[in-house]
């Protein structure tokens, strides 16, 4: 790959893949909104080019995006290889089930893919999500039944089966990912790793369930070299599920993390009930993964947590909190 065109990079996974991209001197195309509070932290780079389109914009990203690369005198003829679409709204909360909201977002991932298309991309490749599952006690991988729960997992999953069939039209290739449980600088203050570990940090009681559910938890960047390697040989038509790989009970993991953030932490085991729909065992098979384009990771948990844990405390002497806005 020589040049990709990113939306959503602002997340934990889109910046672990800016940054990825351009250490292998790959040029990156980064669509983020103009409100976006996050915009700024994406890295000033000769091989990088930010466009700014919403995604309720989406019908003009192409223009935008030929309009910046003529402006930063980008090769014109040179098309991009891949088209990742990351950007999603309404991902956490209430908002999952905002049906007008989640349809809204189909709507934009086929835009995403007309825009792929028209700017020669070769291929195209969605971020899914393992709500697209439901509810599974086993690994998962492409052949388990889809049975979404909320409107969030119903629309991933109508995305990338809509996506799919137009990129076909289209003659693009087509990659879909479910993605799991992705930790990392720049994730979000909502999820139950940065909460822990602000929490820990200030001194306060890390309030959390039992901790049995088994999950898998997958580091930014080796989620990043994951995108990278099936952009280069990933199978269109396929779906791949984005983990770990590795299931281990999540009081284990809330152990690392306390261990890396502050070993004195008091933990409430217990404080918090299993919800009704709560989901026990989550973990992706990484099988197809790992034949179709030979993927070793490069971090283990541990090793992850600790350059997470370095992040957020400096972070926090910052005057904008990135982590704490909404992608």
């Amino acid at each position: 790959m020589n040049r990709v065109i990113i939306t959503g990079p602002t997340g934990a996974v889109g910046m672990a893949m800016t940054e990825y991209f351009i250490q292998k001197d790959i040029q990156v195309i980064a669509v983020v909104r103009s409100s976006s509070g996050r915009k700024a932290q994406i890295r000033e780079s000769e091989n990088l080019i930010r466009v700014e389109c919403a995604l309720e914009e989406f019908s003009e990203l192409t223009d935008r995006i030929y309009a910046a690369m003529e402006n930063k005198k980008w090769d014109m003829g040179k098309k991009a290889d891949v088209f990742y679409h990351l950007a999603w709204e309404g991902t956490f909360g209430d908002s999952r089930n905002d049906m007008y909201l989640q349809n809204r977002n189909v709507t934009c991932a086929l835009q995403a893919a007309d825009a792929a298309s028209e700017l020669g991309c070769g291929a195209f490749i969605g971020a899914g999500s393992q709500a697209e599952c439901g509810r599974h006690e086993g690994s998962l991988n492409a052949s388990v039944p889809a049975f979404p729960e909320n409107g969030y997992g119903i629309a991933k999953l109508s995305a990338g089966q809509m996506t799919r069939i137009l990129c076909r039209q289209k003659g693009m290739r087509h990659i879909w990912t479910r993605i799991l449980s992705v930790y990392g600088p720049y994730d979000g203050s909502q999820t139950m790793v940065m909460n822990a570990i602000a929490k820990m940090l200030r001194g306060e009681r890390v309030s959390c369930t039992g901790g049995e559910q088994i999950w898998d938890y997958l580091y930014s960047k080796d989620a990043a070299k994951m995108m990278y390697l099936l952009g280069e040989s990933g199978v269109s038509g396929k779906t791949y599920c984005l983990g770990s790989g590795v299931g281990k009970p999540l009081k284990e993991y809330i152990e690392m993390i306390k261990e890396a953030a502050a070993p004195e932490a008091e933990i409430g085991y217990g404080d918090i009930p299993y919800s009704d729909g709560q989901v026990m065992y989550l973990c992706a098979d990484l099988k197809e993964l790992t034949e179709d384009t030979g993927y070793k990771a490069d971090y283990s948990f541990e090793e992850g947590i600790r350059e997470t844990v370095e992040w957020y405390k400096k972070s926090r002497s910052k005057t904008v909190n990135e982590w704490t806005v909404n992608r």
